[in-house]
């Protein structure tokens, strides 16, 4: 398995969903189990931080608090920021030092590459939540669908407390999306509620 992998198109991916949420759906629904849409995005623009933080082994405040989900809502000029943020987590994790030796995210001491692993997969996951939660379309290379699948793959399929909720069944023919959405205890057909 090679160490490093390209978050740039899952950052993308995200970007191009965050540029078609309307402000009025940040209200609404999303996916994760009590967190609206706009709790959402809170929460990327956090992690986002947090994790080129990680990248870079710039080791504090940063890197030392737990994610909180629901997290506060959504501060104004959220896309703004999030526009600049996503590009430079993926620009940190293309540095080969990213993916060497130890660093910390959510409070927790890890090997880098399982970090980067991990922020790929936030960025896809929740990068589907919020397209889904504002009803659009969530497109993602088959390449990185593949790294985030292998990745939660690794995870219990009863679900593991505070990351993943147990696996729903699909299709043995569903979409790779589908697959690693299910994977994570996400329901693919997911709508929110109107």
């Amino acid at each position: 398995m090679d160490t490093m992998v390209d978050l740039e198109p899952a950052g993308r991916a995200l970007l191009t969903t965050v540029e078609g949420v309307l402000e009025s759906r940040l209200c609404g629904h999303s996916p994760c189990d009590g967190v609206s849409a706009g709790e959402l995005v809170q929460h990327l623009c956090g992690l986002t931080l947090a994790f080129r933080a990680a990248a870079d082994k710039e080791l504090g405040p940063l890197t030392d608090a737990a994610p909180t989900v629901p997290g506060p809502l959504v501060e104004p000029g959220w896309r703004d920021t999030l526009e600049a943020q996503v590009p430079a987590l993926v620009e940190a994790w293309r540095s080969p030092s990213a993916w060497e030796g130890t660093t910390r995210a959510g409070g927790t001491d890890l090997p880098a590459e399982v970090a980067g692993r991990v922020a790929l997969s936030e960025l896809v996951l929740h990068g589907w939540d919020l397209a889904r939660a504002t009803e659009q379309e969530y497109v993602v290379d088959d390449a990185t669908l593949g790294a985030v699948l292998e990745h939660v793959g690794q995870f219990d399929p009863k679900g593991t407390p505070g990351l993943f909720g147990p696996a729903v069944p699909v299709a043995a023919e569903a979409t790779l999306l589908d697959q690693v959405v299910a994977r994570s205890g996400r329901a693919p057909w997911w709508v929110p509620p109107h």
